[in-house]
């Protein structure tokens, strides 16, 4: 533990010697539509980057003080929302893929569930696998950029036990009209458990193009997923971590597998993610937008330029998104015996190896009109159009089968050009297919009270759902009852009060649930047709408690009614003390303790062959307040993040060692001290 701290003091001491150039930010809150597209007297070259026209015989072209710096904003796919590149460095989970309040099944990459209720709500088609959600790449997470500068940012962090996640960003204007960007990202953890080493890897390309008219634009992207994650189905026997001899858990046997190649070397990536005993799934998304404008030109004329701009009143849209996904898991050696002991299968249902496989091909058309009531106002529009979605399985790699839907959708946002309102409806039902009947209805509306009394949100969302493709019949995954089941209908009621100048945020949100549908053991599912609630309420604050000390707070509380088939922790809180400020121009420092806690509950198990979460209504688990120190800091653009974890695992009676282990299900324990190192530096060319 010792040699590994002091190769993170070295390589922070390198770092910080190098993070000497800089990223001179500047933000905006234009719209997109307001910018130059080269008439005027200006133009961009070829880097994107603003400058004056030639003017006569002049052969100098002279930049514009623009150029100077970056000028950098996104919007994410289906969104006219602009967004700022974020500098903070207070919260480390806002960089960290994965949130603060979910949890893995011991590291970084494993099946990830909530502390909170979070249902799926979404209509149509669904394969039925969401635990690897949370690391995936998706058209709906994508960013589109414009920017004067290109633009590029690196990230690296290290952990224990050969723990690695590396991520490349760069987006650019290759002409102001037009941008592209790429982002890859890739993980790596053994694990602290036999059978335990998971990889996460994410690829992504977008582009952006609008002619100079503005009047026909496009967004493309092109996504790749793929987590691979051995399963090892928990401790045999989890009171023996309280006897270990060399307090490494790695001593002990595990349910699943026959143990793994773990190394200690993060750059051994083959032998840490080759899965044996396991999950592995891919998907693969091309989705390309366009739309065609029509409406009325103007021009802006200005004392040094003018701007062409263009007002669309109608918008003819297509969307086409093609996705290709495949669901595997797999034991190439399987031990007969313990799947008997744990699991009750009998060894008759096994041959030389135990594999299902759902793969699964959805092409959906899209096509839409969308009309602008006011010219000047473009963040105002109703939208209505229809799909058809076409659907091919294949189970095995032999049997396949076709599907298809059509849907009609209708949307009408309308954000006031005073900023005050902001309203957003959007509503979805399957007229005829596989789906037919599953609706979505969601509304939300903001209003800005004042700058002193901050802003409200309310909302109402309403899905009616059919169950999984993975409740089907022809799927191949191992459950026994599959039939009985109908469509699953949950209302979601919300409201978030906002106040920037105090730093609070207040929440409330409020389910309804009727034919909910839940699994309940390794191979079965159930359907609770009793209708049931669930209240989750929190709160959000920053307290200033000295001069450069800052208290961030977060409690949550949540309920659910009756024999409701969900178990939730009646308390969640997470806490951070930290002493921040700026020092020598351009140091700025985030360092002090976390603390997490949940209150005692029965929590979720997993089922490794389903890939799910599961209801358990018989082992309570109650878990000591997580406790990690951090040192954030930032140099201009670069940001270091140290971090050790899990300090709560100090265990006195054994001397020196870290071994007193939280469980996050029955049979799997979280890791006992953990170190984090890792940077993300942005560069402007």
């Amino acid at each position: 533990m010792r040699s590994l701290l002091r190769l993170y003091i070295l390589l922070l001491l390198i770092l910080l010697g190098a993070a000497q150039t800089g990223l001179q930010a500047q933000n905006t809150n234009r719209n997109m539509s307001t910018l130059p597209t080269g008439t005027g007297n200006l133009t961009y070259d070829n880097q994107g980057k603003l400058i004056k026209k030639r003017q006569g015989n002049d052969s100098l072209q002279r930049r514009d003080n623009n150029s100077d710096s970056i000028t950098i904003f996104y919007h994410y796919f289906d969104s006219t929302r602009l967004h700022k590149l974020d500098s903070s460095i207070n919260d480390f989970t806002k960089r960290f893929p994965l949130p603060w309040y979910m949890y893995t099944l011991g590291n970084y990459g494993t099946a990830a569930n909530s502390y909170f209720f979070n249902p799926q709500m979404k209509p149509g088609f669904d394969a039925g696998f969401h635990q690897y959600d949370i690391y995936r790449f998706t058209p709906e997470n994508t960013k589109f950029y414009q920017t004067t500068r290109p633009y590029t940012e690196l990230s690296y962090l290290l952990g224990d036990k050969a723990e690695q996640l590396l991520s490349i960003e760069h987006t650019q204007n290759k002409k102001s009209n037009f941008n592209f960007g790429f982002q890859y990202r890739f993980s790596n953890s053994p694990g602290q458990l036999k059978n335990q080493a998971s990889s996460q890897r994410n690829f992504r390309v977008t582009a952006h193009y609008q002619t100079l008219n503005r009047r026909y634009e496009f967004f493309l992207a092109y996504i790749s997923n793929k987590s691979a994650s051995s399963e090892n189905g928990g401790l045999v026997d989890p009171s023996k971590l309280d006897s270990l001899k060399l307090g490494d858990p790695y001593e002990l046997e595990t349910r699943l597998g026959a143990g793994d190649n773990r190394t200690s070397n993060p750059f051994g990536t083959t032998a840490n993610t080759s899965v044996s005993t396991g999950n592995v799934y891919t998907d693969n998304t091309l989705m390309f937008r366009h739309h065609y404008d029509f409406g009325k030109r103007d021009s802006l004329v200005t004392d040094s330029m003018t701007i062409q701009l263009f007002y669309p009143r109608l918008r003819i849209e297509h969307t086409l998104r093609y996705t290709a996904s495949a669901y595997d898991f797999h034991d190439l050696a399987p031990d007969t015996a313990r799947y008997r002991l744990f699991f009750n299968i009998p060894p008759s249902q096994f041959t030389d190896t135990v594999y299902f496989k759902d793969a699964w091909k959805d092409l959906t058309n899209e096509f839409s009109l969308i009309s602008f009531p006011q010219k000047e106002n473009q963040s105002q529009f109703f939208k209505t159009g229809i799909a058809l979605q076409n659907l091919k399985g294949t189970f095995y790699d032999t049997t396949s089968k076709n599907y298809f839907n059509v849907y009609a959708l209708a949307e009408y946002r309308n954000r006031t050009r005073n900023q005050l309102w902001d309203i957003e409806a959007t509503g979805q039902l399957y007229i005829t297919g596989e789906n037919t009947g599953d609706y979505s209805a969601y509304v939300r509306l903001q209003r800005e009270l004042g700058r002193k009394a901050g802003a409200l949100s309310i909302g109402f969302h309403n899905v009616n759902k059919s169950p999984s493709l993975l409740l089907n019949p022809v799927s191949t995954f191992p459950i026994t009852n599959r039939s009985g089941f109908g469509k699953q209908n949950i209302t979601r009621l919300f409201g978030i009060y906002e106040k920037s100048s105090n730093n609070l945020r207040l929440g409330a949100e409020y389910f309804l649930a009727s034919n909910y549908q839940y699994y309940d053991s390794f191979f079965t599912a159930k359907q609770e047709a009793t209708l049931f609630n669930v209240l989750h309420v929190w709160a959000d604050k920053r307290f200033r408690i000295a001069k450069y000390w800052y208290w961030y707070t977060e409690l949550h509380l949540q309920q659910a009614t009756g024999d409701a088939p969900v178990n939730l922790p009646l308390f969640v809180t997470r806490n951070r003390i930290a002493f921040e400020g700026n020092f020598f121009t351009n140091l700025n420092i985030s360092t002090g303790a976390e603390v997490f806690y949940n209150t005692p509950y029965k929590v979720a198990n997993y089922s490794p062959f389903l890939g799910q979460y599961f209801y358990q209504n018989t082992e309570s688990i109650s878990t000591r307040p997580t406790i990690n120190f951090f040192a954030h800091f930032r140099i201009k653009s670069f940001k270091g993040f140290f971090r050790i974890e899990n300090l709560n695992t100090f265990n006195p009676s054994k001397g020196f060692e870290f071994t007193k282990l939280n469980f996050v299900t029955p049979t799997t324990p979280y890791p006992g001290l953990w170190f984090r190192f890792g940077f993300w530096w942005s560069f402007v060319n």
